[in-house]
């Protein structure tokens, strides 16, 4: 089911926090629709929530820029109308962010109408993560005032592991055991999580609340780019946010992109086609989705070797008439550099993913529906900005 959008036009001119403008569609809004709070009271919480990421972060939640793309397809030889979601200016440089803070407001809600010791208000957050995830995890966490684990693996960058010990996240180095399959990383955030650790993730299998911050990234470039996208192109790595993008921009054929080096996604698709039998699949799932052996590309970012949320992501992908990409390697490196190049945005390889998978489609991209004898209308999300 398509969201439909309840916030006024006034509201939607009058404010720059997408958590906010947005409120009225978000899961967390439920509260207020049954009467469990009020509407100031939960603009309370949001305000509250920001205000100490921006004492954290030096800024807290607005509107991030769409930029118009049509110099990159002209230099990448693109027949569509190209629109960049910029997200890289987010807290914590990436849309990951977004994610985390619609999970902590729902924390924060259910704090008001819950009790809190039921909820486990003293137990750990828990995130496994190399990168942006933790990186946001660690901000969130640290304006929340609760204390973080995060799981990362051996090789993760030593300057974003000093970071979040800054941060006060208590950060976990995790070694490949002997005869293990799976990311290590992953592995012993689930072993923390069966001990009583909270999940405070961007997988919606173990954090479901993550979709619901993901979406205002959707809904937020609907608004920029006047709606009507034909299509979307999403880097993909656990699937979070090409699902929730999907979810707030119905109307636009999914194309979720993965690397050469790591496609568990477009493998999942080839073995449920062409039934496209998704009971069955939930049913059976590792038939269908299983770790990769020896991920590995420039964007290391979307290098999860499970996608974890295969199963509604390919749902969206399949309902919205799309198909997954898989982008060579040197498609990846090569638009990365063009990207960075002619926009000036400091994109990582990672951010700019979906853009070569965009690329690798060639030819095809004069398949798009909804044309209607015009140039298609293609949207990419460069989510992340390049640290160093």
């Amino acid at each position: 089911m398509a969201d439909s959008p309840t916030s006024s036009v006034a509201e939607s001119n009058r404010e720059t926090n997408p958590f906010l403008r947005y409120r009225q569609r978000l899961d967390s809004y439920q509260a207020v629709r049954h009467g469990h709070l009020s509407d100031d009271q939960f603009v309370e919480v949001v305000s509250t929530l920001d205000a100490a990421v921006a004492d954290v972060d030096g800024h807290g939640f607005s509107e991030t820029p769409v930029v118009d793309g049509s110099e990159l397809a002209s230099a990448l030889d693109l027949p569509v109308e190209l629109w960049i979601k910029d997200d890289t200016g987010n807290v914590s440089g990436s849309h990951k962010s977004r994610h985390l803070f619609g999970v902590a407001i729902h924390m924060a809600v259910d704090s008001l109408v819950n009790s809190a010791e039921s909820l486990g208000s003293t137990a750990p957050l828990a995130i496994a993560s190399c990168g942006n995830a933790a990186m946001a995890a660690g901000i969130v966490a640290a304006a929340m005032k609760r204390r973080l684990l995060v799981f990362v693996p051996e090789w993760a960058d030593d300057t974003i592991v000093a970071r979040l010990g800054d941060l006060g996240a208590d950060v976990r180095r995790c070694p490949r055991r002997e005869g293990e399959a799976g990311d290590p990383a992953y592995l012993r955030f689930s072993e923390a999580a069966s001990n009583g650790a909270r999940p405070f993730s961007v997988q919606g299998t173990d954090t479901p609340s993550t979709f619901d911050g993901g979406r205002t990234l959707g809904w937020e470039t609907a608004d920029q780019t006047g709606g009507g996208l034909d299509a979307i192109f999403i880097q993909v790595g656990g699937g979070a946010l090409a699902t929730a993008v999907s979810r707030a921009i119905p109307e636009a054929a999914l194309y979720p992109v993965q690397a050469e080096g790591c496609a568990p996604l477009a493998r999942a698709w080839d073995r449920l086609s062409p039934a496209f039998n998704f009971d069955a699949a939930a049913a059976n799932a590792s038939d269908y989705m299983w770790p990769w052996d020896d991920p590995h590309s420039a964007a290391d970012g979307i290098l999860d070797d499970i996608t974890y949320d295969w199963l509604p992501l390919l749902s969206e992908t399949h309902r919205s008439g799309g198909h997954p990409v898989v982008a060579p390697e040197s498609t990846v490196v090569a638009v990365n550099a063009t990207a960075t190049t002619i926009t000036g945005i400091p994109a990582t390889a990672t951010a700019t993913a979906g853009l070569a998978g965009l690329v690798s489609v060639g030819s095809g991209i004069k398949e798009l529906p909804g044309r209607d004898g015009r140039l298609p209308r293609v949207g990419v999300f460069f989510t992340g900005v390049q640290r160093s």
